[in-house]
């Protein structure tokens, strides 16, 4: 499984970080970490996800890109990730 490191600037609303989640888990992919703060001006924020999947981060980068208060989207980081079976 392959993690992904996405950084969102979004317009602060309650239900913005909602529907990045929304789209998210609707898009197939786990969230291994999240980190929001307000950005300098107060009226935007910064959503910073770490999410796991098999499937293609572009897939997400589409989707997220067409919220409507989402004003950038980038993809920082790409790391494969190993399971291990302890016995």
């Amino acid at each position: 499984m392959m993690q992904h490191q996405v950084n969102v600037s979004a317009r602060f609303n309650p239900e913005t970080l909602e529907r990045v989640l929304r789209v998210v888990r609707h898009r197939g992919f786990q969230v291994c970490s999240m980190n929001m703060e307000a950005a300098t001006d107060a009226q935007n924020i910064n959503i910073e996800l770490t999410v796991a999947s098999p499937r293609s981060v572009d897939l997400l980068f589409s989707q997220l890109s067409k919220l409507v208060d989402v004003a950038h989207v980038a993809i920082c980081q790409s790391a494969a990730t190993s399971q291990q079976i302890r016995v």
